[in-house]
């Protein structure tokens, strides 16, 4: 497997709780222990009694309990994950007190795309490796679950990784291994699989495209014959096949309009076909084609930008994108590209005036592209060393808050700039009392304490603690939307389940960037 558990953690930047865990006291979770080793139970005999006089009978009926069944030794496939409880500090016990059923439709509901702490929370949740919920079964509705929130967030290498660990030994897990692999470029080995299992095939296309793929053209044709007559492939599909396999014979004929939602095969038929499709309306998870070496630079820019927007592309890789070559022309993501290759060019010269020159319009060209905090998380703590001017400075600062490096900052630097003083304080996570700012108020009421309201305090209790997050999440988005009543309440529910470092980083945003769901 080409991506690792080490690999994916690095690459998406998801160690929001690994990073707590590692830093100062802020950061620690209580509910973190050593698991609790099993010691053998000696169970007493149960000796018969003796029937007792006519007594009055206690119930008038019986209820029958609803009992789960899971057959010994199976395997539940909704507890695996790629980090281990180690790396994200959560507790083997994260599902496995609520219905998966409940759990699947809070992640499904989900709205992080414009929201950075969000974004590495759910990361950490998708990704984790936890005991499946107590009513888990073979369909594994939660690991759908999170394989589909880490698609549409654009992650398909984590995806493809996640489904790699389970086995994607069931239909529905197999044709969402199989979409994912379309997108990375690695289909060859769900192909393989495919021609191993034919019963996992999602469709008589994608076999007919896998036979073909493995050089069996003869037991492509016949199957492609056969779904024909008998109407298993619709209009679309059956052009695209029949161009797929036999293009000289179609060669010049139009190829009929694609579908709004196309899926990954038919995406990648219209590619083989001549007439790839432009991914900038296409769902996130399509962005992922673009980064391959078949694509234009701009579209490859383009892509880069979106996925590293949600977090599923770390801004090393961006970076790396941005600087690959110089700009073919002028404004839009040209101007974009350049104000950041001279910034970095400034950057790795270590010249403070140039980066002084060059800082105000890098950051405005991120802003534009909301990608403060990706830009944030990767010169952040760099640009606070450099002796910049004060108003260059003033700026670093306001970076390196909403970089991980922002308690840090606050504490070295925040004395000289009164007019963040809410924010350093917020940085340090004590907030001073604001005046007439909602916002601002909200959060201050947010870290007066870390008690959760009465309903999420109640699943907690009942050690519902992946439940607790995804609610309090929830709540977080429905302040961002505008509702600040919201906000009070998530913050403090993010810090009683010891999640500090989330908590300040998503007030930090809310504060100087005014992100909004």
């Amino acid at each position: 497997m080409r991506n690792s558990a080490a690999l994916i953690l690095c690459l998406l930047g998801l160690a929001p709780l690994q990073a707590q865990a590692q830093g100062a006291p802020l950061s620690a979770i209580d509910w973190l222990r050593p698991p609790a080793v099993d010691m053998p139970v000696t169970r007493a005999t149960p000796q018969p009694t003796a029937p007792q006089p006519a007594e009055p009978p206690v119930a008038s009926t019986v209820g029958r309990p609803q009992v789960t069944v899971t057959t010994l030794g199976q395997p539940r496939l909704d507890a695996v994950g790629l980090l281990p409880s180690q790396v994200t500090g959560l507790p083997q016990s994260l599902w496995q007190a609520s219905p998966a059923a409940r759990l699947a439709q809070l992640i499904a509901a989900r709205n992080v795309d414009r929201l950075p702490a969000m974004q590495a929370l759910l990361f950490t949740l998708l990704m984790a490796e936890a005991n499946a919920p107590f009513d888990a079964g073979p369909d594994a509705p939660l690991l759908q679950a999170r394989i589909d929130a880490l698609m549409r967030l654009g992650a398909v290498d984590a995806a493809q990784a996640l489904l790699e660990r389970a086995g994607a030994g069931t239909p529905t897990l197999f044709k969402r291994w199989f979409d994912a692999t379309l997108l990375t470029g690695d289909e060859d080995r769900a192909c393989a699989a495919l021609r191993a299992a034919p019963h996992l095939s999602p469709s008589y296309a994608a076999r007919i495209y896998c036979l073909a793929r493995g050089g069996d053209w003869p037991a492509a044709a016949l199957t492609f014959d056969t779904a024909r007559v008998l109407g298993f492939l619709g209009a679309t599909e059956e052009t695209l096949v029949a161009h797929f396999l036999d293009p000289e014979l179609y060669e010049g004929e139009v190829l009929p309009l694609p579908p709004v939602r196309p899926s990954p095969l038919l995406f990648r038929l219209y590619e083989a076909a001549g007439e790839p499709l432009p991914t900038a309306t296409l769902p996130l998870a399509f962005a992922m084609s673009d980064l391959r070496a078949t694509a234009g630079w701009k579209a490859e820019l383009a892509a880069a930008e979106r996925l590293a927007r949600t977090g599923a592309l770390p801004f090393n890789r961006l970076l790396g994108i941005y600087t690959e070559r110089l700009p073919a022309a002028s404004g839009g993501i040209w101007d974009r590209v350049e104000a950041i290759q001279r910034f970095d060019t400034a950057m790795r010269a270590g010249d403070p005036g140039a980066v002084a020159r060059y800082l105000p319009k890098a950051w405005a060209a991120m802003r534009a592209a909301r990608l403060e905090v990706p830009f944030a998380s990767g010169y952040g703590a760099e640009l606070m060393r450099l002796p910049l001017p004060e108003q260059a400075a003033a700026l670093a600062y306001d970076i390196a808050l909403v970089s991980p490096e922002y308690e840090t900052a606050a504490l070295a630097y925040g004395a000289r700039y009164p007019k963040r003083q809410f924010e350093t304080s917020l940085a340090r996570g004590m907030p001073q009392t604001p005046q007439a700012d909602p916002l601002r108020v909200a959060i201050t009421l947010g870290f007066s304490s870390a008690t959760p309201p009465a309903d999420l305090a109640a699943l907690l209790e009942n050690d519902q603690l992946g439940e607790t997050i995804l609610r309090a999440m929830a709540l977080y988005e429905q302040a961002a939307e505008g509702d600040l009543n919201a906000l009070a309440p998530a913050l403090s529910t993010l810090r009683a389940l010891g999640l500090e470092d989330t908590a300040r980083r998503a007030a930090l945003q809310l504060a100087l960037l005014r992100y909004r769901g």
